[in-house]
This record gives structure tokens, C-alpha cells and sequence, in this order.
């Protein structure tokens, strides 16, 4: 999302739509003013971006969370997987940490309960089938299936790469009660976060037709979240907290 200008034939804003093929640049965009929104991030995720780029973006609206599925075209069954199967993840530490999360509840590999939503393979106390885990680029797990035995794909990645979400041997509960840190959100800089012209565009959000555009490119499992933006800040906060500690 980007640049909204005063004054369409409907009464709000003009709307820019700029793609990125990269997650590390949207919030660079943001904060440098050559995009006034961004929506593609969840909550760990941005969170982990101030603190690392030492930048005040804040989330002013929500939007869904989305799976993050364990895929495979090699296997069609979890329980198939062999001894020492290669498993692609993302390797970003947001999403490293959710995919460990996720191959935990699948339990293919158990955590030191104290590991945080970053955990990472040294938090690995339990690995029985002796899984190896490869981190790519979020993006380009699905390219990785012809090569390993499964890999941790968001769906809305998976749609893009055409493959169909009934298609995952496991996936995290995008309502489930630990997916709030995960829920994708609409971004602006801090110091913008209450212009009107982005309330404009919020709505448009969660209008009957962009929610229906949301599920059909997410394999239709995104779930729809409802929060205040004040809500989201708090919780984009008490991440940032975690991470600092």
C-alpha cells in the first residue's frame, strides 16, 4: 500500500499500490517517507524491525493472521517423514521462531519451554527423527520442495507459488489463542498513526470485497481479526519489551 493523496471521485483517497519482492524493504519504505502504509507484516515481525533498525512504526489496524503450514511433495502424510528428512524454514527471526513453534506442535521437535517466539535451533531439546533444519529466505521456501523433504510455508506464499493449502501436512491455528503476536497488521510511522486520510483506507480494508480478495490469496485460511489500534501498539510494545531483555 502507498502514497494516499486527497480527493477520488468517491471522496477519499487516491490509492498507490507498490509491490516489494523482499520483506526487508516495505518498513525501510515506510520510515524513509516513500510509503505512507504498509500491510505484510504480523506482529513479531514488526516489532523485531524497530528494534533492529531502531525505527517507530506502529500498527494502525488489523487484518487476519495467516497460517504457517508444514508442506511436502515428497510426502503425503506427516507421520511419513523420514529420519533425517531436510526441512526448510524461514530464516528471518520472526518467522524462524513461529516456524519452530509450528514443528513443535506438529511434534516433530520439542522446545526448552522458556524459548520465546524467537526461538532458535539452539532452543532444540528434543529432535527424534533427527529432522535437519536449512533457513531460506521466507519467500523462496516453496522452491526448496523439490529439494528437501518438507518446508514451513505461509500460505500466502504457498497461494502464490500455487499450492493448495488442503495440501499441508500440518498448520499453526491461525484463531487459536497463541496467534495474536501473529496477526497481520496495517503500518504507518508512529508520528502519523491518527491521520484521517489512513482511517479512509482502513475501512476500504475491511470492506466485503477486499476481505474476499484477502482469503481467495491467502488459499482462502486467512482469519480476520477485529482490534483496536491501541491494542495492537500495546501488544507491539510488550514484544519490543521481550526482545530487549
Amino acid at each position: 500500500m502507498g502514497r494516499p493523496r486527497q480527493g477520488d471521485r468517491e471522496g477519499g483517497p487516491d490509492r498507490e499500490t507498490v509491490v516489494f519482492d523482499d520483506y526487508s524493504l516495505p518498513n525501510k519504505a515506510l520510515s524513509a517517507g516513500d510509503i505512507e502504509l504498509n500491510a505484510f507484516q504480523h506482529l513479531v515481525f514488526l516489532a523485531q524491525s524497530n528494534t533492529e533498525n531502531h525505527t517507530d512504526i506502529a500498527p494502525i489496524a488489523a487484518a487476519t493472521v495467516v497460517p504457517l503450514g508444514l508442506y511436502s511433495s515428497r510426502h503425503t502424510q506427516l507421520s511419513r517423514l523420514p529420519d533425517r528428512a531436510e526441512i526448510a524454514l524461514p530464516n528471518d527471526p520472526a518467522n524462524r521462531g513461529r516456524a519452530l513453534r509450528v514443528l513443535e506442535q506438529a511434534k516433530v521437535i520439542e522446545l526448552r519451554p522458556e524459548a520465546r517466539r524467537f526461538a532458535t535451533p539452539d532452543d532444540i531439546t528434543a529432535n527424534p527423527k533427527h529432522m535437519r533444519l536449512t533457513p531460506v529466505n521466507a519467500q523462496q521456501t516453496p522452491r526448496t520442495l523439490k529439494d528437501t523433504d518438507a518446508a514451513i510455508i505461509n500460505d500466502g506464499v504457498a497461494e502464490l507459488a500455487g499450492i493448495d493449502a488442503k495440501t499441508a501436512l500440518f498448520k499453526d491455528d491461525p484463531a487459536g489463542p497463541q496467534s495474536l503476536p501473529y496477526l497481520n497488521v496495517i503500518a504507518a510511522r508512529a508520528d502519523r498513526k491518527d491521520d484521517p486520510d489512513f482511517e479512509k483506507i482502513v475501512r476500504l480494508y475491511a470492506s466485503t470485497a477486499v476481505q474476499d480478495e484477502v482469503r481467495r490469496t491467502s488459499n482462502g485460511t486467512a482469519h480476520h481479526v477485529e482490534l483496536p489500534a491501541a491494542d495492537l501498539q500495546v501488544e507491539v510494545a510488550r514484544i519490543q519489551k521481550q526482545l530487549k531483555r
